[in-house]
């Protein structure tokens, strides 16, 4: 008697790619992923081009002798580079959660595939082994070729 096939959906050997990454996120990883999410947006580089903008028309025109940042903008500068210097290694940390995922993923893709591969060969057996059962049938005159074949 031929072994059942496992049944897919109590087979365990795959795993949902995104429970394991939420299942493993820290509230650091989150806050970076967040981060990275709202910094990688167009929204925030529109934004933040306006900000820009706006601190050099003010400082540079509208405020005159009064502007706390006159030009060259050193406090701006100084600005930037801290926002750079926190910014940078926050969204590093990231790319490298998602580095993490995606070789998660990779690997289960790769047991997926494996698990096809087995189930199809499997099958392919089960076929040959029916056409054989099928060919003796035939042979022996005890099964008719001709019934469910149009001709």
């Amino acid at each position: 008697m031929p072994k059942k096939i496992r049944d897919r959906k109590t087979d365990s050997s795959t795993m949902n790619v995104n429970v394991i990454h939420e299942e493993q996120l820290t509230p650091g990883d989150y806050m970076a992923d967040v981060l990275a999410k709202i910094a990688g947006s167009w929204i925030f580089v529109i934004t933040f081009f306006a900000l820009l903008v706006t601190w050099v028309i003010l400082n540079a025109y509208l405020l005159g002798g009064l502007a706390p940042d006159p030009y060259p903008f050193i406090l701006l500068n100084l600005i930037l580079s801290c926002l750079a210097a926190i910014q940078a290694p926050i969204i590093l940390m990231s790319q490298n959660r998602q580095e993490s995922r995606d070789r998660i993923s990779a690997e289960q893709d790769y047991i997926v595939n494996v698990k096809s591969e087995v189930m199809i060969e499997e099958l392919l057996k089960r076929t040959e082994v029916i056409e054989n059962n099928l060919s003796i049938l035939l042979e022996r005159g005890l099964l008719d070729g001709s019934k469910g074949h149009d001709s």
